[in-house]
């Protein structure tokens, strides 16, 4: 019953902020107009609002549940996309889109193939280790991450001052400023696939939260489940980040906030952890957008309540 209200309350939170979003943005819609049939009111609400807030509600629950994802299969309670390479391999990404290719969709494409690229070395490395430890991720991870961030740096070196390097820089800040129906493609969907895909792997995941022998002992083949698991949340966050740029702090504070209300890790933490996402990342939007004349990365929205968290969590466990 607890996990029934809280999902409620959050869920009619997030109906409030997508109504909100809607409506929220330099170019005043009003619903008397789109009733009405205005043209102009009706293409700003399909092409640039709608679009807008169905990436910030459902990737911002997507970036919850890989983050619930990747601290339970870590047992970490401080582990993000970065720590198997899934940022940093779509900020190269991106930026040799930006350098090399035009339009906003060819940034897209490299920024997830680059993420893609990335997790496949890091995958590929831990599995020479054997023992399938996730130590062993973790250590391919770090690896990667500093041989993502060379190759970063170099195409920056490259790139024109007043208008590459700015659009680099604003790409890692993390936006949906440039978000439209026409961006979208088959991000969404492959987003919508993996979120059901790990749902559906719901009870593996907590299993692999617990000891490995006992995991074994209830049938569960840990490797191949591991290795599928994070495979599907890398996807997931792939999707979403190669059409944002780099949001920072949802898939850490989500499942955190998640764990605070519900006091464990059972499955519904995993939804609840999803909806909690969706109110920071469409909250954040909505301020990134209303606050200033000039539009702000999300990010500074985001990181203003997860580097305080971070810092309390911090001081929690060393007390």
């Amino acid at each position: 019953m607890r996990y029934k209200l809280l999902c409620a309350l959050c869920s009619g939170l997030l109906a409030a902020l997508i109504l909100l979003s809607l409506f929220t943005g330099k170019y005043p819609l009003r619903l008397e107009e789109l009733l009405g049939g205005n043209e102009l009111h009706r293409r700003v609400f399909l092409n640039l609002r709608a679009s807008r807030t169905l990436v910030g509600a459902m990737g911002g629950f997507a970036l919850g549940v890989s983050g619930f994802v990747y601290q339970t299969v870590f047992r970490n309670p401080l582990a993000s996309p970065d720590i198997i390479g899934v940022s940093s391999g779509a900020s190269a990404g991106a930026a040799a889109g930006i350098l090399f290719f035009s339009g906003a969709a060819a940034v897209t494409v490299s920024a997830f193939l680059g993420a893609l690229g990335a997790v496949a070395v890091v995958l590929t490395l831990s599995a020479l280790d054997k023992t399938g430890r996730n130590s062993s991720i973790v250590l391919a991870g770090i690896a990667v991450h500093a041989l993502a961030q060379t190759v970063l740096m170099c195409l920056k070196l490259t790139a024109d001052p007043e208008r590459e390097l700015a659009s680099i820089e604003y790409w890692i800040m993390g936006s949906l400023n440039g978000v439209s129906i026409h961006s979208l493609g088959g991000n969404l969907l492959l987003c919508l696939l993996c979120l059901i895909g790990l749902f559906l792997l719901h009870r593996q995941i907590i299993l692999l939260s617990g000891e490995e022998g006992e995991a074994r002992m209830l049938g569960v083949s840990v490797g191949k489940i591991r290795l599928l698991v994070l495979l599907t949340a890398t996807l997931t966050v792939s999707s979403v980040v190669s059409l944002t740029g780099l949001i920072s702090f949802v898939g850490l504070l989500a499942p955190h906030g998640a764990r605070l209300l519900t006091k464990d890790n059972r499955p519904g933490t995993m939804a609840l952890a999803g909806l909690l996402g969706g109110v920071l990342l469409l909250g954040a939007d909505i301020l990134a957008r209303s606050v200033s004349a000039v539009e702000l990365p999300v990010s500074i929205f985001t990181s203003l309540l997860g580097a305080p968290f971070l810092i309390s969590l911090i001081g929690r466990r060393s007390s």
